[in-house]
């Protein structure tokens, strides 16, 4: 499809089938970011033209994917990628895919792959629900959506990533008894999530205590989006849903 503005101004991604909205690109790359995306970026970006066989994701000479990280995990809108970097690094032995539209995002963590050597993460620059919908059934045994875009307006509420639709297609790449895990700083999109969560026959929100909410989870690595939230005193919220 072409590109169209909204009655926002904003303009949605140009892939085929996408309806992110928002910028695509921010300040100017510098040159080693370029290079990066130029020449790194498509040794590592997972092809969603066709259905995704995680096997087929390979580094350039590294063999395939799947014969490594037989166990896989996905962050939905990685952001800087502090998140997903510290993840990967925790824990070589599992797969991640990333998944962010903003190229400078992608940018970030290109460059820390690069620089520290990191072998375990494939990049998919687009629209996270393409991507869902090219994977295989029960593949993923995490699944991560951190501080994605609140939309607070309500004329743009129906741009949020969680929807009855698109908490059915984590479902359906999740394996029974694993995690969507979800946080954010904005109390009205906690509570639309938890509304859609117990709405779906797919999750179950099992808290014990309200530190099961309130703290982060075991291993949890702040962003840049939780920081300037404290900066600007908003709370954050933890979520961990399970795949029943």
């Amino acid at each position: 499809m072409g590109i169209s503005a909204d009655s926002d101004g904003l303009e949605p991604y140009s892939h085929e089938g996408s309806n992110l909205y928002g910028r695509r690109k921010g300040k100017k790359l510098r040159k080693y970011h370029e290079e990066l995306v130029e020449h790194l970026l498509p040794n590592l970006r997972i092809d969603v033209a066709k259905k995704v066989d995680i096997s087929g994701c390979n580094q350039a000479n590294s063999g395939p994917f799947t014969a490594k990280y037989p166990t896989f995990q996905l962050e939905i809108g990685f952001g800087g990628a502090e998140h997903l970097i510290s993840q990967a690094k925790l824990h070589p032995d599992i797969g991640y895919l990333g998944c962010e539209p903003f190229i400078n995002g992608v940018a970030k963590a290109l460059a820390a792959i690069d620089g520290e050597n990191i072998d375990n993460i494939r990049l998919y620059d687009g629209d996270a629900v393409l991507l869902l919908d090219q994977l295989p059934d029960a593949c993923l045994e995490q699944v991560y959506l951190l501080y994605p875009d609140p939309w607070p307006k309500r004329r743009q509420r129906k741009r949020r990533f969680v929807s009855i639709e698109n908490l059915a297609r984590i479902a359906r790449v999740l394996k029974p008894g694993c995690e969507l895990r979800f946080a954010t700083d904005i109390d009205d999109y906690a509570g639309w999530t938890l509304a859609r969560i117990l709405a779906s026959a797919d999750f179950a929100w099992q808290p014990k205590t309200s530190d099961d909410w309130q703290k982060p989870w075991a291993g949890w690595q702040s962003t840049r989006y939780e920081e300037k939230a404290f900066r600007e005193g908003r709370v954050p919220a933890y979520f961990r849903f399970v795949r029943r």
